[in-house]
């Protein structure tokens, strides 16, 4: 009896590409989370729709704004960052989703609607039209015209939509002075003036944005005002001479081709 050869068995679809993916992400994450000066340790999990969910957990406290177990402007914006980093031409796409402390969620994808048919599709025949009426004779004696019914009294015009509330400048809500915020504030302008830097801090209250402005009363270099509206205000520190990054400082381009070093 002639031995039958056994097949072999496959290795599973994505496996490599999953590893490769994995080492890729934990390498990125670690570099932009150093040079935020938040550093975390990494743990990996593979969703249900075939994401890549990493959860992080900050080892020196998580940046401000950043809650355990919830979403925030930092998170979906390194997010978004890093998924714009992995998916370069020709490379296998895995999208990456990020929690701070714990794994995310899927976020349900929309399924994209079918048209409807058009009348007479799929070989069923349209509806003929009906056949056109003759209009009615005309009377010989017309009926004459009703009398207009009295004018009503014309209704008062709808008040107009009141205007969106301006922002409110900071500068003028009287706060209690906080000595370490305006320690750490007029050091980062003395920074920013400094190294000819751009600086943000973003997720604040009113009240920590008010106590920023006004700690930096008096530092020369820099100009400090809050721009933005609603939750996405923020403070930022505006050098009077910019200075271009160091170039070991930026962030590798997707269109280099030494990307994988």
């Amino acid at each position: 009896m002639s031995e039958q050869a056994l097949p072999q068995q496959q290795p599973p679809s994505g496996a490599n590409g999953g590893g490769t993916t994995r080492s890729r992400v934990e390498r990125l994450l670690t570099d932009i989370l150093g040079l935020m000066g938040y550093p975390a340790r990494l743990e990996f999990q593979d969703a249900s729709d075939g994401s890549l969910a990493v959860a992080l957990h900050f080892e020196s406290g998580a940046p401000a704004g950043v809650e355990t177990g919830k979403r925030s402007q930092v998170v979906d914006s390194l997010q978004f960052l890093l998924n714009k980093m992995l998916h370069r031409p020709g490379v296998e796409r895995r999208w990456v989703l990020l929690g701070a402390g714990v794994f995310p969620e899927p976020r349900p994808r929309k399924e994209p609607q079918a048209p409807a048919p058009a009348p007479g599709s799929n070989g069923a025949a349209a509806a003929a039209p009906a056949p056109r009426q003759p209009p009615p004779p005309k009377a010989q004696a017309q009926a004459p015209a009703p009398s207009a019914p009295p004018k009503a009294a014309k209704a008062p015009a709808p008040a107009a939509a009141p205007a969106r509330r301006a922002e409110a400048d900071e500068r003028t809500v009287e706060v209690s002075e906080d000595a370490a915020l305006k320690e750490a504030a007029r050091q980062l302008a003395g920074k920013a003036a400094t190294l000819g830097r751009f600086y943000a801090i973003a997720a604040m209250k009113v009240e920590d944005r008010a106590r920023v402005l006004k700690a930096v009363e008096g530092v020369t270099g820099v100009a400090v005002a809050g721009e933005g509206e609603g939750r996405c205000r923020r403070v930022v520190f505006t050098p009077e001479k910019p200075a271009p990054l160091p170039r070991k400082l930026l962030l590798p381009d997707d269109d280099e081709d030494d990307f994988e070093g």
